[in-house]
């Protein structure tokens, strides 16, 4: 009798976790369509005119995405592919001076003991609490004492120093590094740039892509600092570009060619995002398999 009421409970529980795992599911169905319905309304005004755009919302695509697309890159105030390449290298130097210098300092503050280890990670911790805006006076004039002004420079070298990023991959390597594995290569002989480039690194790939992947995104979306230092047409960046449409003359403004800027200005992080994220599932399917 137990045995048969046992399994009716099994069966039960078993119902139980069937009806909420499909809860589950339509839940994050729902969030998943709400998320990517911005990006389907975006692609969708890609291909419609200015009239079609002002008629209203349409879930059928239109047939001007050539026509958009040619006006866009034939308007000499905009020009995008310009912005592209402006925003594709200050993007790509931040992210990859900020994840790697980023990791090295969380390297050294991990695996060496030295007398101000704690007074170095708080002093970096307060340096992440202040917000860009305060600095910012001070970062432009000491710019342009330097004649740093209208340089790709200043956006890319300062990204070395990355507090945010530096605690989140702090935090990560405390989890995924023993200090077993660096003792023994160092016992073998290695010194420590090959420690870290070559055993620290490769088991990082997680935080590293995703911290990238942050990086990419913050930088490509930077409006603040760029617009205080880029005054020339061939320097500025993308983000600077698409805030000049506000000031577009009301005549002569085309949805159709807003929403193909947007597009344009999406698809690179899209690539990005792509081309990382299989680092990131890789760690989590590699981490899962060893728990």
């Amino acid at each position: 009798m137990s045995a048969v009421s046992k399994k009716k409970s099994d069966k039960k529980d078993k119902i139980i976790l069937n009806i909420q795992r499909t809860l589950c599911y339509i839940v994050l169905i729902i969030i998943s369509i709400l998320c990517l319905f911005s990006f389907y309304v975006l692609l969708i005004n890609t291909t419609r005119s200015h009239p079609d755009i002002q008629k209203g919302f349409s879930l059928i695509p239109g047939k001007s995405f050539f026509v958009n697309l040619t006006n866009l890159l034939k308007d000499k105030q905009l020009p995008v592919l310009k912005g592209m390449c402006n925003s594709l290298l200050v993007a790509s130097g931040s992210a990859v001076l900020s994840v790697y210098f980023s990791a090295l300092t969380a390297y050294a503050i991990h695996a060496y003991d030295f007398r101000f280890k704690k007074a170095a990670f708080t002093f970096i911790m307060v340096i992440m609490m202040v917000p860009t805006q305060v600095s910012a006076l001070g970062f432009i004039n000491q710019m342009s004492n330097m004649r740093l002004m209208n340089s790709f420079i200043p956006l890319i070298i300062p990204s070395i120093a990355s507090p945010v990023v530096f605690f989140f991959i702090k935090q990560y390597m405390d989890s995924v590094l023993p200090m077993e594995l660096v003792e023994a290569a160092r016992i073998d002989g290695a010194h420590e740039f090959r420690i870290f480039n070559q055993i620290v690194l490769p088991l990082m790939k997680p935080a590293i892509a995703v911290q990238a992947i942050f990086t990419f995104v913050s930088s490509w979306n930077n409006y603040f600092i760029p617009s205080l230092l880029l005054n020339k047409d061939s320097k500025k960046t993308l983000p600077i570009l698409i805030a000049q449409l506000r000031s577009a003359d009301f005549l002569k403004f085309d949805m159709g060619k807003v929403y193909m800027m947007l597009g344009c200005a999406i698809l690179p992080v899209i690539i990005v995002y792509l081309c990382l994220s299989k680092f990131i599932v890789r760690g989590v399917t590699l981490g899962g398999v060893k728990g």
